[in-house]
């Protein structure tokens, strides 16, 4: 049973929280999604299907919010962690070694639409919309960044194989004016995860090509939970697959430098996130061999899946199923038809003759 809730306990809309609150037979799973600071999405697994999710708003939004949002019963928490989208970086390759990198978009420096004109509590999906506070270029005159939310009641497809006990957020790049000819686009993501537990960046081969024209996947995280992607963007709001563009993840480091500002993640884990949990971050870049994709239809494209747990493994599908049945199927039915035809033949020519005493 899943449901969302917009700013529970605040009526004032200047701001965005979406709570997604997911209760199973024993358990509970709280999302906390939120553009104050830097969008960030928070994790928090529990062992009571009545654990709710408190915030205390005024201390929220003040300068030090460390210990305004907490899950009550505290002692049912189980395992928490966050993903924070900090920064998008826009880069020239240049034919020369060195790449020349634009101002950085700091997110946690946007101004985000209220996301409650797209909360859709039916198809369990938000939108969070922004533009820079300030756009002296004027790169996003005519143009936005956006993060997409879609919660799951139940596992499923299409494209990022899914569970119950996954969201997705689908990251959009549209009609931003690029600063040079052939720049590049780069996300850069920060977790946090309670210490002791380790992190990994794992790549793995799909043997299901029916959704995306890639087969490679990527995924970071623990035993505890992921962040996936496929290695792949669009450059379509329809894709196909010559709207692919390559997605490169630039390793998995600790972050040891200050963590940007999200209010919600040092909300709920404090101010000495960077001491007490790992931090680490990795930067997922788009672009194909010289950039065009981008440049021609001024649109971008990047799924990714989190959850608790193992990510979902990819299975074939039914239409994969179906055409490796008909093509290994057809030669066998083939086989036994033709050999049934001839030990047939074989029989009915020698019973012309009676047996000899």
């Amino acid at each position: 049973q899943v449901s969302m809730q917009y700013n529970p306990g605040w009526n004032n809309s200047s701001v965005n929280l979406l709570h997604v609150r997911a209760v199973g037979p024993s358990d509970t799973l709280h999302y906390v999604w939120s553009s104050i600071g830097a969008p960030a999405a928070l994790l928090v697994a529990t062992e009571s299907r009545s654990s709710a999710l408190r915030v205390n708003w005024t201390q929220l939004l003040s300068p030090a919010p460390a210990g305004a949002i907490w899950i009550d019963p505290p002692g049912s928490v189980i395992y928490s962690a966050a993903v924070i989208f900090t920064k998008v970086f826009e880069y020239n390759e240049a034919q020369t070694p060195e790449e020349l990198f634009y101002p950085t978009y700091d997110l946690s420096d946007f101004s985000w639409d209220n996301i409650n004109r797209t909360l859709n509590h039916t198809a369990l999906t938000a939108e969070f919309t922004g533009i820079p506070a300030t756009d002296p270029g004027g790169s996003f005159s005519n143009g936005s960044l956006a993060f997409r939310v879609t919660a799951y009641e139940a596992g499923g497809r299409p494209s990022l194989l899914h569970t119950a006990n996954s969201s997705k957020v689908e990251f959009v790049l549209a009609g931003v004016a690029p600063r040079g000819n052939g720049s590049r686009f780069a996300l850069e993501v920060a977790t946090v995860e309670e210490t002791g537990v380790a992190q990994k960046l794992r790549s793995a081969r799909s043997i299901d090509d029916e959704y995306t024209p890639t087969i490679f996947e990527v995924s970071v995280g623990s035993a505890l939970s992921f962040l996936q992607w496929k290695a792949t963007a669009y450059g379509s709001q329809t894709p196909r697959r010559e709207d692919g563009i390559q997605c490169r993840s630039h390793g998995l480091q600790a972050a040891n430098w200050t963590l940007p500002m999200s209010s919600i993640v040092h909300a709920y884990f404090g101010e000495g996130v960077g001491s007490a949990y790992t931090v680490s971050a990795i930067n997922i870049s788009f672009g194909g061999e010289d950039g065009k994709v981008y440049q021609e239809k001024r649109y971008l494209s990047w799924s990714a899946l989190l959850g608790f747990g193992q990510p979902p493994k990819d299975t074939f599908s039914p239409l994969v199923i179906s055409i490796m049945a008909v093509a290994l199927g057809t030669p066998m039915v083939m086989l036994l038809v033709g050999s049934c035809v001839v030990l047939f033949a074989q029989r009915k020519r020698y019973s012309e003759y009676e047996p000899i005493n």
